[in-house]
């Protein structure tokens, strides 16, 4: 008897530890591409940051150089005489336009009075998460610029009114000539120039912030501006650009894992999660898409070293203005650098090809300065054992893991489309986990199965004594 009950507890444990889904499935058992298995693990933990800034701008009355004119003039009536451009007005203006383009300082020069604008200008980057309390990093330059870039920034967004009053006050200048389009397109190259190397900037007040959801998950339209603050800069790019963020009053947020310099080489492909401000910075997409980071991936093309000892990964996977700070995650998930840059071309687009990523090891450094210690929050662990599930096909029991993430962190940007995706396909009989009553009845109700095999043995013992009397 004690024999066929060993033999049938034991089957009713091989159950137990046979059964689909008990054990959590690896990412590379899971039929899912590495990318998309990366992209829904990390961009929880990836979130769009902001610095702003407000200045009082001021900017001198540019004054013609009657004698450096006079002498461009005479340049130009030689141009003439010698064939080199047209003799008609329209072609000569062109000309003197253009030679001013070429060195704006040469033929103006600061007067009074002096246009001062309060003015606002800022800009956009990426951040990540790396503890469950608020701890971020991000780029150097994504968090505070140096004078000539603040500038530059301040030039381009601050001063479009004033460059436009100036080019046409020139355009007015050459009468009739206004109506040729490279001629008024020239006037306003030369004041966006002259103006920006005449810039003053004063008063200047800086503030960082986040785009965070609201409570019930989703990344939307309700999404909010979140104050942050800077703990930790090191040096712009070519140095060592990085800076680390606190936002205060947060638990459970979810988090990436930093991994180690030598988890990738050359050949290896590497993926980049990141905001391109060819997308935040348009009006062709709604708040929705804006706040959805973008996933990107290439080869690590080689390992560089600037003058200083700085050392750097130059990559293939695309990256855009926006992207800074953004993380560089290895096929298993870890972080392996920060991306800061890339190669800009002549016109002001990037090189694809030739981004550049500041390595993990450079980002522990910096953390390591302020004793902050990288941690996965419960939010992440039980959300990523939930995506397992979820790409096993295994939805019930991926539904309540889920739940969890949503009990733990209500503004999980993300979880409540994966309890939708689920449910839906719950009902549309896709679900391939095992069934609920089995595991109950093989193990949670194991005791009732050995009561039942007991009690049966001891019934047939029974029947058969009375059969013997």
């Amino acid at each position: 008897m004690w024999r066929r009950l060993s033999a049938v507890a034991g089957l009713a444990m091989a159950g137990v530890l046979a059964l689909p889904g008990a054990a959590m499935a690896k990412p590379k058992e899971l039929d899912v591409p590495v990318g998309t298995w990366l992209a829904a693990r990390t961009h929880p933990a990836v979130q769009l940051t902001s610095v702003s800034y407000t200045a009082e701008v001021a900017v001198p009355t540019p004054v013609a150089n009657v004698e450096a004119i006079k002498g461009l003039t005479q340049q130009g009536i030689s141009a003439v005489q010698s064939g080199k451009i047209s003799a008609d007005e329209n072609s000569i203006y062109r000309w003197v336009v253009q030679q001013m383009a070429k060195d704006p300082g040469r033929y103006f020069s600061p007067g009074a009075p002096e246009r001062v604008v309060e003015a606002s200008a800022g800009g956009l980057c990426t951040g990540w998460w790396v503890t469950p309390d608020g701890y971020m990093v991000t780029a150097a330059h994504c968090v505070g610029q140096e004078e000539t870039a603040l500038a530059q920034t301040f030039a381009a967004q601050a001063l479009t009114e004033v460059n436009k009053k100036d080019a046409a006050d020139l355009i007015a200048d050459l009468g009739d000539v206004a109506s040729d389009e490279e001629i008024v397109r020239t006037a306003s190259k030369i004041f966006q120039v002259w103006n920006a190397d005449n810039i003053k900037i004063r008063n200047v007040q800086s503030s960082l912030s986040l785009l965070q959801s609201l409570p019930g998950g989703g990344v939307d339209k309700t999404a909010k501006s979140v104050p942050i603050e800077l703990v930790a800069k090191g040096t712009v790019y070519p140095g060592k650009d990085v800076a680390i963020l606190k936002a205060n009053g947060q638990n459970n947020l979810p988090t990436v894992p930093l991994g180690q310099d030598s988890d990738v080489r050359v050949g290896d492909t590497l993926y980049i999660s990141g905001f391109p401000g060819t997308v935040t910075q348009t009006s062709i997409f709604n708040v929705e898409s804006k706040l959805d980071p973008a996933f990107t991936e290439g080869p690590y093309n080689a390992s560089r070293q600037t003058p200083e000892g700085v050392p750097y990964i130059q990559t293939q996977a695309p990256s855009y203005p926006g992207n800074s700070g953004g993380p560089v995650f290895s096929k298993d998930g870890r972080v392996i650098g920060i991306l800061v840059g890339g190669l800009i071309q002549q016109d002001g687009g990037s090189t694809e090809g030739e981004s550049f990523v500041l390595p993990v090891s450079i980002v522990k450094e910096k953390l390591n300065e302020k004793n902050i210690k990288p941690a996965e929050s419960a939010t992440t662990k039980a959300y990523n054992e939930a995506l397992d599930l979820f790409f096993a096909n295994h939805y019930s029991e991926a539904l309540p893991k889920f739940r969890e993430v949503q009990a733990l962190q209500p503004n999980h940007p993300y979880v409540a489309k994966y309890i939708t995706d689920s449910q839906q396909a719950i009902t549309a009989g896709k679900d391939e986990s095992s069934s609920p009553i089995l595991p109950w009845a093989l193990w949670g109700g194991g005791g009732l199965v050995l009561l039942l095999v007991v009690g049966g043995l001891i019934a047939a013992g029974r029947g058969r004594r009375r059969v013997q009397t």
